[in-house]
């Protein structure tokens, strides 16, 4: 998949033969054209709620999440009315910081906040089986090393904690995405890498039922350098603002 990452190479290579077949094809096309082959725009992994934002902001809403898929929910306690009361989703949770540039202690603990709460709680599987949510259920990702090694400890052995990358492939009930970074314009790798579209994807996708996005709110005030950053931020506030 292209908008998803590529796979890391050692080497040099010229030109484009380094590219996968869809990279070479496709370049920048989200989708393939019906005339070049066949776009699979079906997803049986992700509840609709959370292929919404997927499907629209890097799939040109050509994604469909199966039936069966919105089955798979977070049952809410009664009468909680706390940030965590949706059953499926896209969760954003602004967390104030400044100065950070790959790793924040405040994300990490409003991270361990939420996950602490989420433990226990009753999930139902796309097979209608109901079972306590546990820490094979969730996984904990975030752009930069620094930010997972403070993860780690903090969450404990148990826990499945990496970079977005590492988890590609993978797949959970729930998934928390660390942003790190208190300024883009102020993060090591830039904006580039902290925005990238196909980073965001990965990491949004990889959820069955719920993705939690932890970010500092000046994320949003981001200053753009091209149109290229434009289009990674413009993404990235979507996913702020899905519903």
């Amino acid at each position: 998949d292209q908008m998803q990452l590529g796979q890391p190479t050692q080497g040099s290579r010229p030109e484009e033969s380094g590219l996968s077949i869809l990279d070479y094809l496709l370049h920048a096309t989200p989708t393939i054209p019906d005339n070049m082959g066949i776009f699979l725009g079906t997803t049986y992994r992700m509840h609709s709620a959370v292929n919404q934002f997927i499907s629209d902001a890097i799939y040109e809403g050509k994604l469909e999440s199966a039936p069966d898929n919105d089955r798979q929910r977070i049952q809410v306690p009664q009468h909680d009315q706390g940030i965590l009361n949706v059953e499926a989703g896209i969760i954003s949770i602004p967390v104030a910081h400044e100065g950070n540039t790959q790793a924040s202690d405040e994300e990490v603990e409003e991270i361990v906040t939420l996950a602490h709460q989420l433990l226990g709680r009753q999930y139902t599987e796309k097979n209608g089986t109901e079972r306590a949510i546990d820490w094979d259920d969730m996984l904990f990702m975030a752009p930069y090393n620094h930010q997972v090694n403070k993860l780690k400890i903090a969450l404990g052995e148990r826990a499945h904690v990496g970079s977005v990358d590492k988890f590609q492939g993978q797949e959970a009930p729930i998934v928390f995405l660390s942003m790190c970074a208190s300024n883009a314009n102020e993060s090591p790798r830039g904006i580039n890498f902290l925005f990238d579209k196909n980073r965001l994807n990965v990491a949004i996708s990889r959820a069955q039922s719920m993705a939690i996005v932890v970010y500092s709110p000046a994320l949003l005030e981001t200053s753009p350098t091209n149109m290229d950053q434009i289009a990674m931020i413009n993404t990235f506030c979507r996913l702020i603002q899905h519903r």
